[in-house]
């Protein structure tokens, strides 16, 4: 898709949208990997209700059993934007993999971080420095999530989430954050006080969303989503009826203007 500079200048939320030719919240499925049968019943659910591109994400195995499954989606989807998630794995490790996969004809569109090691607590962001150093070497091209006040990770305080969210976008394309715990919708205020922080740069939405309040997240520019849209108590499955009414309610939403 021709992304590698669009790290280096920030991605501007304007520059997101278009790259999906959406104008509201950009809509991408999160599936849980179980096998390259469920995620291949999963990617064509998500396909035929018009999502933007899916993520894959490993929680039952690690990432030796998860890259076959990988290698294996994108020789059958070829064109679909696709997202993957190493659990618990930073960028530091995950950057040399996607080059690896790259130089293998395997492209990644995007890695998602749970945690992109920010510190609201410090000027100097040494950690996400050395990440974003990494990066540059491995061949990889694709757009960096990075997880910044997030699920299961270190505790932020409600008055330095601004803080948190203005050093984010330094050190990735699409700063992502989240509820308290997988499910939950984010508290408001949150989203509020990250929209001031990235200003005009990107912001993603990892749990929380349905079709009942996405509209209440109108200054998120992409929903990461998969309790919202799975069938009711699975964690594998998404119910293609779901997903096609939170895409529908998207479609009616407008560009936020960060107000």
């Amino acid at each position: 898709m021709g992304l590698s500079l669009f790290w280096l200048e920030n991605m501007h939320h304007e520059k997101f949208h278009r790259l999906f030719k959406v104008p509201g919240p950009i809509v991408t499925p999160v599936i849980h990997v179980a096998d390259q049968v469920q995620v291949k019943t999963n990617i064509a659910a998500a396909l035929t209700e018009g999502a933007a591109g899916v993520f894959l994400i490993n929680h039952d195995y690690g990432i030796k059993t998860f890259l076959p499954i990988i290698r294996a989606t994108r020789e059958r989807f070829p064109d679909i934007w696709l997202g993957i998630n190493f659990l618990a794995v930073t960028g530091r490790d995950a950057f040399p993999i996607l080059g690896k996969l790259a130089t293998e004809g395997c492209q990644i569109d995007a890695y998602w971080a749970d945690d992109a090691r920010i510190d609201e607590r410090m000027d100097n962001q040494s950690e996400a420095i050395e990440i974003n150093m990494v990066r540059r070497d491995p061949g990889w091209n694709g757009l960096y999530f990075g997880g910044t006040a997030f699920k299961k990770q270190r505790a932020v305080a409600s008055k330095k989430m601004e803080t948190a969210a203005r050093h984010a976008i330094q050190h990735m394309d699409v700063v992502t954050t989240s509820g308290v715990a997988t499910g939950e919708e984010a508290n408001h205020d949150k989203i509020d006080a990250f929209r001031r922080g990235v200003g005009e740069h990107t912001l993603a939405l990892a749990s929380g969303i349905t079709p009942n309040n996405a509209k209440t997240y109108k200054k998120v520019d992409c929903f990461m989503v998969a309790t919202g849209i799975n069938r009711t108590n699975d964690f594998y499955y998404i119910d293609p009826k779901k997903l096609g009414r939170l895409i529908e309610v998207t479609q009616q939403m407008e560009p936020h203007n960060n107000g």
